[in-house]
């Protein structure tokens, strides 16, 4: 019964005939939950804003907007660096989630059922991973002309929740994964590293640099991902044994390479980021005695399907691409 009055609102939502004696829906609009419910995971406005392509004033309005015909607040600011849902937020966020994910799953199926596509598969591929991964998804898309392929925008924050949620199908992530409702399928490319520092870094002197000279500078560090993920991407300790330091807390590689390319701190790459994330303040250096890193497909073991088999099959048969 609570779904279907949820279903309700969100439909007069969209119509602009909300009821009064609820004080919602008055000219809310489809965009402005998606807002809500953006910053209500992200947290943060500039992300929000950055994640749906609006300003942040926008966001900002929209929130305001939603809050006045509520009555109450919806995320508590008195934190400038992070916000948090109040009890209100949290309880709209809980009640709109699933009623507007469905709503916007049943409309893009019937936008790509009149197309004549019967199902989607939806692949995330973390921020820092460019590599050119064109051999499999024309390969997939040649073989299965009735399914659409979305390539998708994960975050290296918490990076399996979108598989957890049920927003991505697959993920496309560096190793290890080691995660009890997670599947591991092929690999599709290993990366060599290189070591992203100022442009003017004294480590610019060398045509190489080595993991044991990490220990002399501050890395960057992220919030809500597995240690041991972390780990694989950069080891908290030396092969000698001294400790690589973890410094300010980063959401995304913008924000890494601006606090690198004014020498507060160094940070560990695969090396496509030369290719796809050439700055002239940053320079990149090779890493001479460390692994490559892999990337491979993964998804959630109990929502396999058809199509992430079929995905998993063309990336077995084309093999691991060459550097």
């Amino acid at each position: 019964m609570r779904r279907r009055i949820i279903i309700i609102l969100i439909l007069r939502m969209l119509s602009g005939d909300g009821p009064t004696d609820l004080q919602i829906g008055a000219g809310m609009e489809i965009r402005d939950i998606e807002i809500f419910l953006t910053l209500a995971e992200e947290l943060h406005f500039g992300r929000a804003a950055d994640r749906l392509h609006v300003s942040q004033a926008r966001v900002s309005q929209a929130i305001n907007q939603q809050e006045r015909r509520l009555g109450g607040a919806l995320f508590d600011r008195t934190n400038r660096r992070q916000i948090c849902l109040t009890p209100l937020g949290r309880q709209l966020r809980d009640d709109l989630r699933p009623v507007y994910a469905g709503l916007r799953d049943s409309l893009e199926r019937a936008h790509l059922a009149a197309r004549g596509i019967t199902h989607v598969l939806r692949v995330g591929m973390l921020p820092l991973n460019t590599y050119d991964l064109r051999p499999y998804w024309g390969t997939f898309r040649a073989r299965h002309p009735h399914w659409q392929l979305q390539i998708q925008h994960a975050s290296f924050v918490d990076p399996f929740a979108g598989l957890r949620r049920g927003d991505l199908d697959m993920l496309v992530c560096w190793l290890p994964v080691e995660e009890p409702d997670l599947t591991v399928g092929p690999v599709l490319f290993a990366d060599p590293r290189v070591l992203a520092v100022a442009a003017e870094h004294e480590l610019t002197r060398r045509t190489s640099v080595s993991l044991e000279m990490l220990a002399d500078f501050q890395h960057s560090d992220a919030p809500s991902r597995p240690d041991y993920w972390a780990e694989g991407f950069v080891p908290s300790h030396t092969r000698s044994g001294h400790r690589i330091e973890r410094g300010p807390l980063v959401h995304n590689a913008e924000e890494i390479l601006t606090l690198a390319s004014t020498g507060e701190l160094v940070n560990l790459f695969p090396a496509h980021m030369m290719r796809y994330w050439s700055r002239p303040d940053i320079a990149y250096l090779p890493v001479n005695d460390i692994d490559a890193l892999s990337y491979a497909l993964v998804w959630r073991t109990e929502t396999e399907n058809d199509l992430i088999r079929a995905l998993a099959r063309v990336a077995a048969d084309i093999g691991t691409l060459a550097p």
